[in-house]
């Protein structure tokens, strides 16, 4: 079982002592929100898992060997804060992580989460994609892995937090008023 806690002060004190944090979540959940707004309070570089790794201009898919080299490359610097879920690459990124926020938001409030950042960004590239990959509504397969997260993805998080680093700690985030009193705290003098 991955090392929970569920005191949102302990989670602000690992937080402002890590130099390498995780942030987790369904798509929609507003996960690379916080993270540039994590980022930009505790000094850490931001890195956008879509932007950086996965997608090359025109939404075209990085090859797999040439994405786990990126993401090798990266966690073993210091100072990020990496935004993406991709249960995939747990084998390199947990175990050099310090912290994951994992933003466990209610399925209805990601789905509203991609509406909005779909009206929000139609046609442009928003700034946590890659260049040349223009916001596109949302299609049946993505709405129905948002719809399905809980059930058939996120024991596949858990279990990969568990097999690479069931000593990394791990906050959820399951409310935007958990959110928004977490970034209270951080900018409140430590």
């Amino acid at each position: 079982m991955p090392a929970y806690i569920d005191d949102i002060g302990e989670a602000v004190r690992l937080a402002r002592r890590s130099s390498r944090i995780m942030v987790i979540g369904c798509s929609g959940g507003g996960k690379s929100t916080l993270s540039r707004k994590l980022a930009a309070r505790l000094g850490l570089t931001h890195i956008s898992m879509d932007r950086e790794f996965f997608w090359l201009p025109g939404w075209v898919k990085r090859q797999k060997a040439e994405e786990r080299q990126l993401i090798t490359d990266t966690v073993n610097g210091d100072g990020w804060l990496m935004d993406g879920t991709g249960p995939s690459t747990f084998d390199i990124r947990v175990p050099r992580t310090q912290l994951i926020l994992w933003v466990r938001m209610p399925r209805w409030l990601c789905l509203w989460g991609i509406c909005k950042r779909a009206f929000l960004h139609l046609g442009k590239t928003r700034p946590d994609m890659a260049p040349g990959c223009r916001e596109q509504l949302p299609d049946r397969e993505f709405l129905t892995y948002i719809w399905t997260f809980e059930r058939r993805f996120a024991p596949l998080v858990i279990a990969g937090i568990d097999r690479h680093g069931p000593d990394v700690p791990v906050f959820q985030l399951k409310s935007r008023r958990e959110v928004s009193r977490l970034l209270d705290l951080l900018d409140a003098p430590a």
